[in-house]
């Protein structure tokens, strides 16, 4: 079963952060058994796939070890996959640190996610893009997400002529490049990266313009659960407060051929997901 056939219809990526410090929900699983506990519900509430990611990528984020991140995600994939879950789950290890993914992968994750869409790996003065090989020598599927600037900076002022242009330009450019190292097209899964570098406006033409990146024919994986943006136009401060507006947006993803959701709280956002598509389907 190819990528393309198996995400024909959309499915849900429960965020499991193991770090001290995310928007969101950071401190809350910092523990390999609260971790666990928490994976476990969202596979009950109908999660597909488990994203552990170990470094905080909040704006602001500091960026934080190889060994930390291991120290913090390995034991929890391990206890997923040998005292818990069958093989049938997918693991994702969200990360843009080569040794990380590598170590992941080894324990038992099955997918790669990168905010840095294979960038941040890259050996400095060698034409090489030890990230994408990665994925290719696993044969393993990898999101390649679109970011303007680092995590500790991509805030202070972004700027684009035309986002959904630059943005689609920026991926079809990686994707050829995961192409180019063996990586095969239906491991290849585009995120815009909402709220990565980007200002309230560039945020809502990407969300209208979801069509056109799903028209470069790879899989789409969308983020926009509990972010800043949903806060601007609803005027809730609080990120815990936003699973209403996050379902909007998930709503509005099926609609536009979004393949995967990646979001906080997996219930609702199913529920809007199932009923878009059935809407989607009936029409």
């Amino acid at each position: 079963m190819t990528m393309t056939q198996k995400y024909l219809s959309p499915r849900i990526m429960g965020i499991l952060n193991v770090t001290p410090d995310s928007f969101s929900d950071g401190g809350q699983y910092n523990k390999p058994e609260q971790a666990i506990k928490r994976a476990l519900v969202m596979i009950g509430q109908g999660a597909d796939i488990i994203d552990i990611g170990g470094e905080s990528t909040r704006p602001g984020a500091k960026a934080v070890s190889a060994q930390e991140q291991l120290d913090r995600v390995i034991p929890v994939i391990h206890g997923l996959r040998t005292t818990t879950l069958s093989k049938d789950i997918t693991i994702s290890v969200d990360t843009t640190n080569l040794e990380v993914a590598k170590t992941a992968l080894e324990a038992g994750a099955s997918w790669l996610n990168d905010i840095s869409a294979g960038d941040d790996a890259r050996v400095k003065g060698v034409d090489a893009e030890p990230m994408l090989s990665l994925a290719s020598q696993h044969n393993c599927p990898i999101v390649l997400m679109h970011r303007q600037g680092q995590s500790s900076t991509m805030q202070d002022a972004p700027h684009y002529d035309d986002v959904c242009a630059e943005v689609s330009e920026y991926l079809q450019s990686r994707s050829q490049s995961a192409l180019d190292a063996g990586v095969t097209k239906n491991n290849i899964i585009l995120d815009p990266g909402i709220g990565f570098g980007k200002l309230l406006n560039h945020n809502l033409s990407l969300m209208a313009g979801l069509e056109s990146l799903v028209e470069l024919g790879y899989p789409v994986l969308l983020g926009t659960s509990r972010k800043r943006f949903l806060g601007e136009i609803t005027g809730l401060d609080d990120p815990k407060d936003r699973t209403v507006a996050t379902c909007a947006t998930t709503a509005l993803g099926v609609k536009a051929g979004v393949n995967i959701f990646r979001v906080h709280d997996v219930l609702e956002n199913k529920q809007a997901m199932d009923i878009a598509w059935q809407i989607k389907m009936s029409g």
